[in-house]
């Protein structure tokens, strides 16, 4: 008969288990507590207590304090270490002091709003006092819209929503733009790249339009561990930001265990399967009535381990008590599936990073991590998902075959002992600014000293005039364009001309399920490409260049396509150089003319090319900025093809390393290299923003380039493969000695 074994002696005969290959302890800390202060409203007072709050944590009473005097504040605590008391706390005591007070809460996901209006609801109610708190997003009924304008004290939605549905109907919340006194921004640090650009933007909007009626709200953000939260608080309001980072939330002793699946192919160094190795171990946790969440990066992973797992425990636990949560499932299954977590009916949950974010599901005991989820950020994002306040928590990361992972199981002083990244984001980007800045003319008049952030805009708005898209009269700017200027402008993209995505699984149902900038749609949507929509698999049937549709299809295959570019890069201007011992690094415009060749299918599993198509498409011209690494005496010393292939090897591991680094998408920075490049002849390696105008990505790499450098060497070196592999620099080259001639250049930097 099946002996049922506690958490501790998991724990302990995972310690013997040969694929662990590191092993890091967190040591529980006690909980530091201040008083409720005596300004808070009795009612409000015996509302916490009966939820059991009978003292705040430290950093929930600082912001308290801070929000009081009227500062804008950033709090930045771990994952589910009460945040929410952090801005709800201010907002409700303002709201029971003066009735008229209003407040807007901008949540990135719909489902966080969802789940934080259900809290906030349970508070009111305890508390006896008319507040009224709505959703406001595509999903509120038409019925209930007006009441929302006119009556809702507590606002809840989203970027998009705001853009365009809020802002430029801004006549109809008069109610809202008068009495406002607090904004919140939670999840701060999901607004970075191209849409915090754009979100940065709406800010300035929304700011506009509060001074218009007459208000100035205090901003309140909370944010995940980013290297940088001040700063992108800062960058994203425009206005002066405290941090509030005294963490007083208790926290149990946490175990985080780096996992290295047993190498299968030695030459090739492909390693098992990651999602074969978690559903072994997350069984193990599972039979034994040990409640657990599976991280996995996609929908179709998230289905498989599911069906997998559901299938290995059907003899000792009922499927009802196993349960997948993404994106796609309807609002109130997941509604369901977080009761059954909290309440502890449903034992295991295996999830996309749609529980990363601050949805309540309690506190778990186990979280199993299938890869590294792309940033250190996301990663304790993920790990605070286990640990209960007392009792130990275990989190499994398993790696992996891809060079990003295995640089972190391996490197686990990298992980431990860095800050998480810099969250970076460019409202200056010229394409974004000028779409932000006709909306902003459209919602109201512009003028002529307005400033709409640090930008002199003077130009801007002359040029729009001439494009007869504004009219100038006297100091001011008026909207005289019959279009309506929010719908046409994509908070997820740079790009003016996208292409539109269209799914056709269902002939009877099509319906659009996205975007993309056509330079991306090159690679990303050509005909038999596989596109990944919120972990969904699509094959794309047409790409219709001329009219800006793709056509999809869903579709369940082992592989994804990598698409071929020749690109030749054109140095426009150089703004800075550092010099090195074997060349210098510059960063400036630059700009990239591209082709589409051919795309590979690369299997998921092992990484390896199992075929390959041509692709038809026309050249396309990107304007950026980049950072280029220009190499000088190398040549003659290697030989101009064995150089082309270092630079080929040293590119890929760097297209694996900066996305991490700069805490960006993989399809937002490209890095290519050239044997010859136009402006010099000299041996180069761009690394530039995939998008026009750049997002400061680049620039990025340019100020931590040692830290970059030091990366890429660290991830060559360590890889245990002979002499290149598929994990580190590309495949291996008979007799040419890759790897240590890789290093060679790399150190020479």
């Amino acid at each position: 008969m099946f002996k049922r074994k506690s958490l501790p002696d998991l724990i302990e005969q995972l310690r013997h288990n040969e694929n662990v290959i590191h092993w890091h302890e967190i040591e529980p800390r006690e909980a530091r507590l201040r008083p409720v202060p005596d300004r808070v409203d009795a009612r409000i007072r015996d509302a916490l207590a009966r939820r059991g709050i009978e003292a705040l944590y430290t950093h929930q009473h600082s912001a308290f304090e801070a929000v009081n005097k009227g500062e804008n504040i950033v709090a930045v605590t771990p994952t589910a270490s009460g945040k929410t008391m952090c801005y709800n706390l201010p907002v409700l005591q303002a709201i029971a002091a003066d009735a008229s007070s209003r407040a807007l809460y901008i949540f990135p996901t719909k489902a966080l709003a969802q789940d934080q209006k259900s809290e906030l609801n349970e508070i009111i109610a305890e508390m006896g006092i008319d507040i009224k708190s709505y959703t406001y997003d595509g999903d509120t009924a038409p019925t209930i819209r007006q009441a929302v304008r006119k009556a809702g004290h507590i606002v809840i939605t989203n970027p998009d929503m705001l853009h365009s549905a809020i802002l430029p109907h801004h006549t109809k919340w008069v109610s809202l733009f008068e009495n406002l006194k607090f904004v919140v921004i939670d999840e701060l640090h999901t607004y970075r790249g191209v849409f915090g650009s754009h979100v940065a933007n709406v800010i300035r909007r929304l700011k506009r339009i509060c001074a218009f009626y007459g208000s100035n709200p205090v901003f309140i953000c909370t944010s995940a561990t980013i290297a940088n939260p001040k700063e992108l608080a800062e960058q994203l309001t425009g206005n002066p930001m405290r941090l509030i980072d005294d963490n007083g939330a208790p926290g149990g002793r946490k175990h985080f265990v780096f996992y290295n699946p047993p190498i299968v192919n030695k030459p090739l160094n492909i390693r098992k399967s990651a999602t074969v190795e978690v559903n072994h171990l997350a069984r193990e946790f599972l039979r034994n009535k040990i409640q657990t969440i599976v991280f996995a990066r996609s929908r179709v992973r998230v289905e498989l381990i599911l069906s997998h797992l559901q299938e290995l425990v059907k003899n000792e636990l009922s499927a009802k008590s196993i349960r997948g949560y993404r994106g796609g499932y309807l609002p109130q299954q997941r509604r369901e599936i977080e009761r059954g977590l909290r309440d502890g009916e449903i034992l295991g949950v295996v999830s996309t990073n749609a529980l990363e974010l601050g949805v309540d599901i309690g506190q778990l005991q186990v979280c199993v991590m299938t890869g590294y989820p792309g940033s250190v950020a996301s990663t304790w994002q993920q790990a605070g998902r286990a640990g209960r306040r007392h009792g130990e928590a275990l989190i499994v990361m398993v790696a992996g075959s891809t060079p990003i992972d295995q640089y972190i199981v391996q490197n686990p002083d990298y992980f431990f002992g860095r800050t998480p990244e810099y969250a970076r984001i460019n409202p200056e980007n010229l394409m974004i600014l000028v779409d932000h800045l006709k909306c902003a003319a459209y919602e109201l008049p512009f003028k002529g000293t307005e400033e709409f952030g640090p930008l002199d805009v003077t130009d801007i708005m002359e040029y729009l005039t001439e494009e007869r898209v504004l009219h100038h009269k006297g100091d001011t700017y008026y909207w005289a364009n019959l279009a309506f200027p929010a719908s046409n402008v994509s908070l997820r993209s740079a790009s003016q001309e996208n292409v539109v995505i269209v799914d056709q699984s269902v002939t009877a149902d099509v319906k659009i399920i996205g975007e993309m900038d056509k330079f991306s749609a090159m690679t990303l949507l050509h005909d038999e490409a596989i596109y990944l929509h919120e972990g969904v698999q699509y094959q794309v049937e047409k790409l219709d260049w001329d009219h800006n549709k793709a056509y999809v299809r869903e579709v369940d295959v082992e592989y994804y396509t990598d698409a071929n570019l020749a690109v030749q890069t054109k140095v426009l201007e150089i703004d800075r150089t550092a010099q090195r011992a074997l060349g210098a690094i510059h960063y400036g415009d630059v700009s990239v003319t591209a082709l589409p060749t051919l795309f590979k299918k690369i299997r998921l599993t092992t990484n390896e090319n199992i075929g390959w198509g041509p692709i038809h498409l026309p050249e396309q011209e990107l304007h950026t900025s980049a950072t280029w690494i220009e190499l000088k005496d190398v040549d003659s010393r290697l030989g101009t093809k064995t150089l082309e292939q270092l630079l080929l090897g040293i590119a890929n591991v760097m297209n694996h390393i900066v996305p991490v680094l700069a805490m960006c998408d993989r399809s937002d920075v490209h890095v290519i290299s050239q044997i010859k490049a136009d402006h010099t002849g000299l041996p180069t390696i761009f690394i530039y923003d995939h998008y026009p105008g750049g997002i400061g990505l680049a620039d990025g790499v340019y100020k931590r380039f040692d830290e970059v450098k030091a990366a890429a060497i660290d991830l060559i070196r360590r890889c245990p493969c002979e002499d290149g592999c598929p994990s580190c620099i590309g495949s291996e080259i008979e007799g040419m000695d890759a790897k240590p001639k890789s290093l060679l250049v790399l150190e020479g930097l």
